[in-house]
């Protein structure tokens, strides 16, 4: 951008309450500053992808591009704070994000737990590296995520799989010796939970007050009755499309006073080409002239 001539500082001197905000790989200091960024590299090289996988397994890349996603949201919520610092004091600034910082800032507690008791972080698949049971089964069908996050859920947990005797197992008894005792404890859960489908589990658990859900699939996620509840499907007009229509995704917050939609579908391919650079001063010739070479769509 400043290469260009529309960076910060030369923005600035036109109106010094714009909000500048940017985002890069690696951030605008530091000996890596230079370098572009991508998902997938600044997951691995801020330490997600090692904390990611089956226990003594490869490194695992996420199904989705959270690293991305995630520098988004903080710029989101970094603009917003900027627009109202400036409503209190007139004043814009810039605003640097990079997928580096965002993604140790997402290290949380497992960072907390390097930086000051030394305890490195290790792969632990599905399941959870201090509570116990709290992970993925394999049921005759597909998988089923089951927690149990204190003893009177362990309690439950056990009488509904009618193991209710493991629960006063002195190898089991609290949280901390099941933590120590957990492969023994897994492979007592997983024969049992492999002997019904998931919808029979689910039908046993609920009402129970366990935290439990299904591991669904793209399909059964778009077919759940809590997506068509929350509108986190929507439909809207889109010349590109055979049908006239696009199903999008939703707006994942709601509000009490105000109904969130989506206004506007994806644009087109150079669909806005026109008007923006008509608002940059291009005259038409010059738009067609840009167009003609190839530069613009």
């Amino acid at each position: 951008m400043d290469s260009m001539g529309i960076g910060y500082e030369k923005l600035r001197q036109i109106n010094a309450s714009i909000i500048h905000a940017s985002v890069s790989g690696y951030g605008h200091r530091g000996p890596f500053a230079h370098r572009a960024g991508y998902d997938a590299i600044a997951a691995a090289e801020a330490g997600m992808l090692d904390i990611t996988g089956e226990r003594d397994g490869p490194p695992t890349r996420p199904g989705l591009g959270l690293t991305d996603m995630s520098t988004g949201l903080y710029l989101h919520g970094a603009i917003i704070a900027a627009l109202y610092s400036r409503r209190e004091t007139g004043q814009g600034q810039k605003i640097d994000a990079s997928l580096f910082e965002s993604q140790v800032s997402l290290l949380s507690n497992v960072a907390m737990s390097w930086l000051n008791v030394g305890e490195r972080a290790a792969r632990w698949g599905t399941e959870h590296p201090s509570i116990v049971p709290y992970q993925a089964f394999e049921t005759e069908d597909g998988y089923l995520v089951l927690g149990a996050t204190n003893n009177r859920q362990f309690r439950v947990l056990c009488q509904l799989i009618g193991k209710s005797e493991l629960a006063s197992d002195p190898r089991f008894v609290d949280n901390s010796s099941r933590v120590q005792n957990r492969a023994e404890l897994k492979a007592m859960f997983e024969p049992i939970l492999g002997q019904k489908t998931t919808q029979g589990w689910l039908a046993i658990l609920e009402g129970s007050g366990m935290p439990y859900g299904p591991i669904n699939t793209i399909e059964q996620v778009f077919s759940h009755p809590q997506t068509a509840a929350t509108e986190m499907v929507q439909s809207l007009p889109h010349k590109a499309a055979i049908s006239g229509r696009i199903k999008v995704l939703g707006v994942p917050v709601k509000f009490s006073e105000t109904k969130p939609t989506i206004r506007h579908p994806p644009p087109r391919l150079g669909e806005h080409t026109d008007s923006t650079l008509k608002g940059m001063g291009f005259s038409l010739k010059e738009i067609a002239y840009l167009r003609d070479k190839g530069i613009v769509s």
